[in-house]
């Protein structure tokens, strides 16, 4: 049961690095534009982008524990930054979505099995 959900939530967790990650080198809206309107400058999309591609074949690969641990923090100070960056600006509603994630990110990270813990 608990490796079950382990692997539900951590292919959500995945799949938002891989696919946000995508869009980011991309420079796909909404998160893009977003991130442009919040004041960054846009070679931060290409250094995000590579980042949650790495972090999403890190956390699906099997063994490196050390790496899963960085992988999960980049993941938590990504989407904690960008729901901060949200509120900071008064956009409420941008917060949501990183911050669901960031909560993903923290349950796969305390559910993970012992094979993928330091």
């Amino acid at each position: 049961m608990r490796s079950g959900t382990y692997w539900a939530v951590t292919t959500v967790v995945v799949g938002e690095c891989a696919v946000g990650g995508a869009m980011d080198l991309l420079r796909m809206p909404p998160f893009y534009p977003m991130m442009i309107d919040l004041g960054y400058p846009s070679y931060l999309a290409t250094i995000l982008g590579l980042a949650k591609l790495a972090a999403a074949v890190v956390l699906l690969a099997p063994r490196l524990p050390r790496l899963k641990e960085w992988a999960y923090a980049g993941v938590l100070i990504n989407m904690t930054g960008a729901a901060a960056s949200n509120a900071a600006e008064h956009v409420y509603s941008g917060m949501i979505a990183p911050a669901a994630f960031a909560v993903l990110a923290l349950a796969s990270w305390a559910i993970r099995p012992g094979s993928r813990r330091l």
